[in-house]
């Protein structure tokens, strides 16, 4: 019998595990390590980007539109729901090999790449109708600056659909960049969400906002 509490604690070892690491490689170890247990334990707080992110995207995207990218998709939570909206053409980002074989079990990603936000993007210019991502620009993750090369592979009259979590966004530099793509004409801000909880059970405090950036 699993005692109460132990699969929330082992939730939490791990959520620290990956905001303490210092290097892309080290974030890929973690999410390897924690990869098979993921989706079970991140249930266990109640973690619910992966599925609210669906809200805005289809705010902004009409379905079958496509494609689509998750950027750091992880183990996939998103793909399903998006495809039971209509949304079929999806194609995901993570830097954990060990994650992206899981989201590939989902059947919902059509494309599916080992990538790291912040580098150089294995997509051309312009391919992409949108791209959404949650749970990414947060503590030890993607810098700000891997927003640039996602609105590269975004086309004109695309969205940009992501969160970034309360503790990273003044000290990240995120505004510093979603002002310099403004000024530089590459997108304009769309819609911007209040702050709010990343889990329903476990972490009151933990709080992201959902940005939504029109592509030009």
């Amino acid at each position: 019998m699993v005692k109460p509490g132990t699969i929330v604690d082992k939730a939490n070892e791990a959520l620290d595990s990956v905001y303490s690491a210092d290097s892309p490689q080290a974030v890929a170890k973690a999410y390897a390590d924690w990869a098979a247990s993921y989706d079970s334990e991140t249930a266990s707080l109640g973690y619910l980007l992966p599925f609210l992110i669906t809200a805005w995207v289809a705010r902004h995207v009409s379905a079958g539109e496509g494609p689509l990218l998750d950027a750091g998709c992880g183990t996939g939570l998103t793909g399903p729901q998006m495809t039971a909206l209509g949304y079929t053409d999806l194609a995901g980002l993570d830097l954990s090999n060990e994650m992206l074989t899981i989201a590939a079990g989902r059947g919902s990603y059509n494309d599916l790449k080992q990538a790291t936000l912040g580098e150089r993007l294995p997509w051309p210019d312009n391919h992409f109708r949108a791209f959404f991502s949650t749970g990414v620009f947060t503590m030890g993750h993607a810098p700000a600056s891997g927003l640039r090369d996602l609105v590269r592979i975004t086309r004109r009259g695309g969205h940009a659909v992501f969160t970034v979590r309360d503790q990273v966004f003044e000290k990240g530099g995120f505004q510093a960049v979603f002002d310099e793509l403004e000024r530089d004409g590459r997108w304009r801000p769309v819609e911007v969400s209040p702050w709010f909880r990343c889990y329903a059970v476990a972490e009151p405090e933990a709080r992201v906002k959902t940005f939504v950036f029109e592509v030009l």
